[in-house]
């Protein structure tokens, strides 16, 4: 069973309370659920629409198809449409809504007039609309009843009582006007063990707490702004320090500034964020501060589509500073690798004390993941080497950036010891002192870039999946893992060898990770929301193997399995 349910409207007409009650009735009995957030950058009016998909099986991206139409408002019903099902039904509002269809799964729902005649006031449109949808499932109410009891139980008795019945009257509406039985059967299973709804801001955040967060500094700026919400929401419990700093440039150097006082710090912006955090990020690689930075894309350039999702800002996250310093990129493709890869980013920020970056993306950050259980045994915390009072035989002899084989120079933390720290953003010598001698200025780009080696031992490797060799490399990275995932899924039923390549920790990149059985029968296929196929380049000039088709999206909207597939075969 797979069920794609589209909620459209406009802002502020509860299209996220739909989708969320829908959602949380079904995971309770032992279904999946993806929530796919497509809205305008305005806060009220514009179209907007959420789809929910409900399966029986795990699934992590946005569905093919749409078996059920909710219209809030007259836009959906001349933009969405098209994207139903040939035996789809629409369900749209008769008192807002002109509209006129003699297809017989086009069905007129009094919302507004049954969220006035039974709950009082229009702002229960909302709850009738999610009662409707269960009604044409043939789930049982109660969950819905459920889960609006827990939404709005600190709003009293009353309000709790009217979004039950408004709810419960668009249920029986449906029942009643459906011709026949109900179009799907999706049964109200006795649920096996308890899941969750998590987006990927907030796995982010959560996998940032879990690795011993402390400070947090940022600027609002979507899709990055859930995450500083989360964070802020659980700071007292976890002894968190949060700082709404007055712009990304503030952002970025309190976070310099905190880790290099030996606090594990973060930030997170967008794109037009982290250009303004560019010099400091230059400041972090020279005095070897660790840092880690959270860069949820959106489409550019400049403002771009603000809430809409890309992938196009690798090559700005490999590049970004001036001058040459190591870093580490990383980018999650679902919430448990979010959780582990936050893990990854602080431990190498400290041991190598380089600036992380962790790339999302707005598909990434604001859709919401069924999560069977959280896994928290990846996490551990290395801090690196820190030197304390006993380990330095002279606190006058300490030499902050000392030359070694690994790159790494142990660190003191400042008020720590008793020696003296002397860190510059001018190139300086082992012990800290500015200089422009060309002999230190080469001993120490070589000491800084020598931390590469090390790094690249560390980067984990690609996921495969299935194992073995294949006709077919899709290649991916980051937020396309759930579509690639199903293309190869489904491109196997038809018959086709397909196999997915994904990468999530991208820079170093190791080539050793990466060998194609059968390379003369092999055509990797890359997959990516941008224009140019940037990570397609990047892995073709690091590991030597061609690839030989880009599956390209840049839209602002993320890939569907059919979307890949379309276009595969017209490659193929």
């Amino acid at each position: 069973m797979d069920i794609s349910i589209r909620i459209g409207g406009e802002a502020g007409q509860g299209i996220q309370s739909i989708s969320s009650t829908i959602a949380k009735s079904f995971i309770r009995h032992d279904y999946y659920a993806f929530i796919n957030q497509d809205f305008a950058s305005r806060i009220r009016g514009g179209h907007n629409y959420d789809q929910v998909r409900i399966s029986d099986r795990p699934v992590r991206a946005v569905s093919d198809n749409i078996h059920i139409l909710i219209a809030l408002d007259e836009e959906t019903t001349r933009q969405d449409i098209k994207d139903l099902a040939e035996t789809g039904f629409l369900l749209f509002d008769a008192d807002a809504i002109t509209f006129e269809s003699q297809h017989i799964n086009h069905i007129a729902v009094p919302f507004s007039q049954i969220a006035l005649d039974v709950g009082k006031n229009k702002i229960m449109v909302n709850s009738v609309a999610t009662g409707a949808v269960i009604a044409l499932l043939n789930f049982e109410l109660q969950p819905v009843l459920d889960c609006l009891q827990e939404q709005f139980q600190q709003k009293g008795a009353e309000t709790v009582a009217s979004n039950q019945h408004s709810a419960k009257a668009g249920y029986e509406f449906v029942r009643q006007h459906v011709k026949g039985n109900p179009p799907f059967s999706m049964p109200t299973n006795v649920p096996v063990h308890q899941k969750m709804l998590l987006t990927g801001s907030q796995a982010m955040a959560l996998g940032a707490m879990a690795s011993g967060l402390k400070f947090y500094s940022g600027y609002p700026m979507s899709p990055a702004t859930p995450i500083m919400e989360f964070i802020a929401s659980q700071a007292d419990k976890y002894n968190i320090v949060l700082e709404q700093a007055e712009d990304e440039i503030a952002a970025i150097n309190m976070i310099i500034g905190a880790n290099f006082a030996g606090a594990r710090a973060m930030t997170a912006t967008s794109g037009g964020g982290f250009c303004l955090m560019v010099e400091a990020l230059s400041l972090a690689g020279m005095t070897e501060t660790p840092a880690v930075i959270i860069v949820a894309q959106r489409p550019g350039p400049s403002t771009g589509l603000p809430t809409r999702t890309e992938q196009a800002d690798f090559n700005f996250a490999l590049h970004a500073g001036h001058g040459e310093f190591p870093r580490a990129i990383m980018a999650p493709g679902h919430p448990q690798q979010a959780i582990d890869l936050m893990s990854q980013a602080f431990n190498l920020a400290d041991k190598y004390q380089i600036p992380t970056i962790v790339l999302g993306d707005q598909h990434f950050n604001d859709s919401f993941f069924t999560v069977d259980d959280l896994n928290l045994q990846n996490i551990r915390i290395d801090r690196g080497h820190i030197l304390t009072d006993a380990d330095l035989p002279s606190p006058h002899q300490y030499k902050r950036y000392a030359s070694n084989s690994t790159g790494i120079s142990p660190r003191i933390l400042p008020g720590q010891t008793k020696a003296v720290l002397i860190a510059d953003s001018d190139e300086h010598t082992e012990q800290g002192h500015i200089t422009e001698n060309a002999t230190v200025r080469t001993r120490m780009m070589r000491k800084r870039m020598q931390k590469l080696d090390g790094l690249r031992s560390e980067i984990k490797p690609p996921e495969i999946y299935p194992s073995g060799p294949a006709e077919l490399v899709l290649l991916g990275w980051g937020s396309t893992h759930g579509a690639i995932k199903e293309t190869v899924d489904k491109l196997i039923q038809e018959g086709i060898s397909a196999q997915m390549l994904h990468y999530s920790e991208l820079f170093p990149f190791h080539s050793q990770h990466i060998t194609i059985a059968e390379p003369e029968n092999t055509k990797i296929i890359a997959v990516e929301n941008n224009f140019t196929g940037q990570f397609a380049d990047f892995f073709s000039s690091s590991c030597g193997l061609p690839v030989d088709q880009r599956v390209l999206k840049y839209d602002g909207r993320p890939f569907t399995s059919a979307d890949i597939i379309d276009q595969i075969k017209d490659l193929i």
